[in-house]
C-alpha cells in the first residue's frame, strides 16, 4: 500500500504482533487491537492472501509473514497559526507499507539409503578431540635471548 494517511511511526507499533506469524492468526490478532493501523494491516494480509491465491497459485496454509516494513511517505504540509503572527507548519505524514509472505519449507525427511549407518566409525584424523591436542601439544618455539 502506498501514500497511506498514518504515519509509519504508529505502523510500526503492530509489526511485532503478525512478523511470522500465519496470515489467518495474524488478521485474528489484529481484529483484537485497538489501532487505526491494525485495519490498515487488516486490508494489506488479505490482499496478499488473495494475491498469492490468484497471481501464484499458493496454498494459504502453507504461508507466512516473513516480512512487514513500513516507509516514509511524502508529508502533506499545512499551516496553522502560531505566536506573534507567525505561521508554524504542521506535517500530516503518509507511508508506504511493504508485506511480503513466504511458504513454510519443510526439510525432507532422509530416506533409508541416506540415513548414516549407526555402525560407522569415525575416522580419528577427522575427530575433533585430536586437532585441539595436537594444537595443545604443539612446542612454542624458544624465546630468543637479547
Amino acid at each position: 500500500m502506498r501514500y497511506i494517511r498514518i504515519t509509519p511511526r504508529k505502523f510500526r507499533q503492530i509489526i511485532p504482533l503478525v512478523k511470522g506469524k500465519n496470515p489467518e492468526d495474524a488478521i485474528a490478532i489484529l481484529m483484537g487491537t485497538k489501532k487505526k493501523a491494525s485495519v490498515l494491516a487488516i486490508d494489506l494480509i488479505s490482499a496478499a492472501i488473495a494475491n498469492a491465491k490468484r497471481i501464484q497459485g499458493l496454498n494459504v496454509d502453507t504461508l507466512f509473514i516473513s516480512r512487514m516494513v513500513a516507509n516514509c511517505g511524502p508529508s502533506l504540509k499545512r499551516f496553522r497559526a502560531g505566536s506573534m503572527g507567525r505561521a508554524s507548519m504542521i506535517k500530516k505524514r503518509t507511508s508506504h507499507i511493504i508485506v511480503e509472505l513466504d511458504e513454510v519449507v519443510s526439510k525432507p525427511v532422509p530416506t533409508h539409503a541416506e540415513a548414516p549407518k549407526k555402525d560407522a566409525k569415525v575416522k580419528k584424523e577427522d575427530s575433533p578431540k585430536e586437532k585441539v591436542k595436537e594444537k595443545v601439544t604443539k612446542k612454542k618455539p624458544a624465546a630468543a635471548k637479547k
